[in-house]
């Protein structure tokens, strides 16, 4: 099951855990509420016949997809490439992401700009909204295999902060405020 934690402001090695001292987690059941990231758990290793990722792939429209590895083995300039994923971006599209094998973690910022680190296993499905500042890093076991899910054909462009004045920020937080009222 997937786990939540406010982090530290250490700046080491982006690959640990950096839980503040004591830690502080954050239930599943408020991540939603306060960052508009939506989870779910998967059947990994049966992924094609999964009831609710059909249902997800059908009801916003994933039309396309892919499959990525990260690792040091698999991914070229590799130092470089996890650093780059690592700089805090947003997207115009809402990210989707299915771990088939490995581990690593999403950061994303909450309403208060505290940095929420979640952990991701295999068969964690999570979706990052457009608009949230967030960065992915993998952790000491360096290696990820996921499934991207997009809406079209894929636009992965990352827009490094700051980026406020975009249009999917706006709504980003015109939608975190709703969810603050719910």
């Amino acid at each position: 099951m997937v786990q939540i934690w406010f982090m530290d402001n250490d700046q080491s090695d982006q690959r640990l855990e950096h839980k503040r001292i004591p830690a502080a987690y954050m239930e599943l059941s408020e991540l939603y509420k306060k960052t508009g990231v939506e989870y779910f758990n998967i059947n990994a290793d049966d992924y094609l016949n999964d009831k609710q990722l059909n249902e997800l792939r059908t009801s916003r429209g994933y039309t396309y997809e892919d499959e990525v590895t990260c690792s040091e083995k698999c991914l070229p300039d590799y130092a470089n490439k996890l650093k780059s994923f690592y700089t805090e971006h947003l997207h115009t599209d809402e990210e989707i992401r299915l771990v088939l094998d490995g581990s690593g973690y999403f950061d994303v910022r909450d309403g208060d700009d505290n940095w929420l680190r979640i952990q991701v296993i295999k068969g964690d499905l999570i979706i990052i909204p457009s608009g949230i500042y967030h960065r992915f890093t993998l952790d000491t076991n360096n290696f990820i295999r996921v499934r991207r899910y997009f809406i079209g054909e894929p636009v992965w462009a990352p827009h490094n902060r700051p980026a406020d004045d975009m249009d999917c920020r706006k709504a980003y937080l015109q939608h975190l405020g709703q969810l603050g009222k719910a």
